[in-house]
Order: C-alpha cells, then structure tokens, then sequence
C-alpha cells in the first residue's frame, strides 16, 4: 500500500539502472494481473524478471517512478524508435497522475510522434491513451503478438 506521505509530485520519474530491474519487473507483473486478468502471460514470472533484468533496462530507454520511500519504484515506461513499448503503473498507484507524467516525458523524449499497442480488452487503458491524444489506427485479431490477443495500434502526432 503507497505510504500516506508519498504524493505523485514527490515521486520521481527517472531513466532505471540495473539495480531497478527486479522492481521494475515486480510493477510490471503485478499491473498486468491486476489490468489484464483474462490475457494469457506466454512468459513465466521468472523468464520476466530476467527478461527486465537482460534486455529491458540494460538495452531499452527504460523509466522508472521512484517514491525514494518504502515503496520503492511504482510505474515502468519504455521508450524505444518513437515507440512506448511499455507503460505499468503498481495497481496501488494508478489514478494519481503518474501515468499522466510518464506520458509527458515520453511525448517530451519524442516531439515527432509516438506509436504504441494496446490489448483491445484493456478498455482502461485504451481510454488513457486516447485522453492524451492518442488515435486508434489499426485493430488486429492477435495474430502478431505472443499473447494471441486482439489488440490496437494508437499513434500521437503533434
């Protein structure tokens, strides 16, 4: 549970190290059971925490939210060839602007345009991304992601 004091604008928003890998794969497992209860994971909570650990944070642009307090890192985004591939947010800490500041940042670190793919049953999700200007292109039957589940193509363009 986020601690009292902990406020979204005292959270930091900073680009993650090695040593955030096991949190950062912590928020992203724990956001998508709480978002994404009826998908299919084809990865093993192990084969995430290392894929973090491996590939995520060593070889992507990889953003934390940091409390600096015992919650540690709540949110993940990453950023990659003007797309946000990622953007997990801990269940206890969404609604409290933070996935509002990531957005920024990633819309800042990508003035030209940002594409990215949404799960078309994360209705929560999809509303967010549509909130900030974000427009559906394209609607799939899942064939092209390993969860094999329809999902939808959003682009911002300034």
């Amino acid at each position: 549970m986020p601690a009292e004091s902990a406020q979204p604008s005292t959270v930091h928003l900073r680009r993650a190290t090695a040593r955030d890998a096991p949190e950062a794969a912590d928020v992203w497992l724990r956001s998508f059971a709480a978002a994404l209860p009826t998908v299919v994971r084809p990865r093993t909570d192990d084969e995430v925490r290392a894929y973090f650990r491996e590939v995520v944070v060593p070889q992507r642009e990889t953003w934390v939210a940091d409390t600096g307090a015992e919650d540690g890192i709540v949110g993940v985004m990453v950023l990659g060839d003007g797309e946000l591939s990622q953007l997990y947010l801990h269940p206890d800490w969404r609604g409290r602007g933070l996935g509002d500041r990531f957005i920024a940042l990633a819309k800042e670190r990508n003035p030209g345009g940002l594409g990215l793919w949404a799960f078309q049953v994360n209705k929560p999700a999809r509303r967010f991304y549509e909130r900030h200007g974000f427009v559906a292109v394209t609607f799939t039957d899942g064939g092209g992601n390993e969860e094999r589940e329809p999902d939808v193509r959003y682009e911002w363009r300034p």
